[in-house]
């Protein structure tokens, strides 16, 4: 995909602790990455991803899956966009696709797929997505949910 097709950049900085002994970046990190990302992602669309709004709410989203396709490592201090963009929008999932660059560059390092359930903390099932989350995602990114 390229970057045009990303509407929200998170830029990071790869800290020391998250390389290896080879100076390349840790594959476990690239989870973090993408949470942070994906957080701040949504912080941006008005949508709150927190412990108090959950326990308010009664419901929260859930990772229920998460795909990796590594291309080049990300370097010790390199500067990193982490591109963001919602896919799909179901009854009850978010399915984002998320890319990391090199800072201002269109070559790929990494492109995951992450897919969230918005879950009802009671029964912990699924539950339907807010409205109000439907319409803020549809007006950022312009993907239609799906029925």
């Amino acid at each position: 995909m390229s970057r045009e097709a990303f509407r929200y950049s998170y830029p990071l900085r790869v800290r020391y602790s998250e390389i290896d002994g080879q100076g390349i970046v840790y594959n476990a990190h690239y989870m973090t990455y993408c949470d942070i990302a994906t957080t701040e992602y949504m912080r941006a669309l008005g949508i709150a991803l927190d412990v108090e709004t959950a326990r308010a709410s009664g419901a929260d989203v859930h990772l229920v899956k998460a795909t990796f396709e590594w291309k080049a490592p990300a370097l010790a201090d390199q500067e990193l966009d982490i591109l963001v963009r919602t896919e799909r929008i179901g009854r009850s999932s978010l399915t984002l696709v998320i890319e990391i660059h090199p800072r201002d560059e269109d070559s790929l390092l990494l492109r995951s797929e992450i897919v969230y359930v918005y879950t009802d903390q009671t029964t912990r099932r699924s539950t339907p997505l807010p409205e109000d989350w439907i319409a803020r995602i549809q007006a950022f990114d312009g993907v239609m949910a799906s029925s």
